[in-house]
């Protein structure tokens, strides 16, 4: 698996987070702020939007670091993706994200 790709299957590469991110893009940080500030019922800044990857070492967006469930069950089970799971299928957890993200699931299986 690609190291880029998050322990849930999305592609970090694709993460408006990490392009903002290795770009030095403020414009980019901004909208994304703003759009993820509304999709989350939560005050997001622009200095948040920083992030190097999931499974890399580097700075992280205050969600992926602290908040996201899937990752810190990854980190507690020391797997380096949800489909070294066995309970993988059935997680609500990670299925939640995949029923609106259909490549992660693809991800996963690579």
């Amino acid at each position: 698996m690609k190291e880029m790709i998050g322990y849930c299957g999305l592609d970090c590469e694709k993460c408006d987070a990490y392009i903002a991110t290795i770009h030095d893009d403020q414009a980019l940080r901004e909208k994304t702020a703003k759009l993820w500030s509304e999709l989350n019922h939560a005050p997001i800044l622009p200095e948040h939007i920083n992030c190097e990857g999931c499974r890399v070492n580097g700075v992280k967006t205050v969600f992926c670091e602290n908040m996201c469930e899937i990752r810190k069950c990854a980190l507690k089970k020391e797997i380096s993706a949800c489909s070294e799971c066995p309970g993988f299928e059935a997680c609500p957890t990670v299925g939640a994200l995949i029923s609106n993200q259909p490549s992660a699931l693809e991800n996963l299986k690579e």
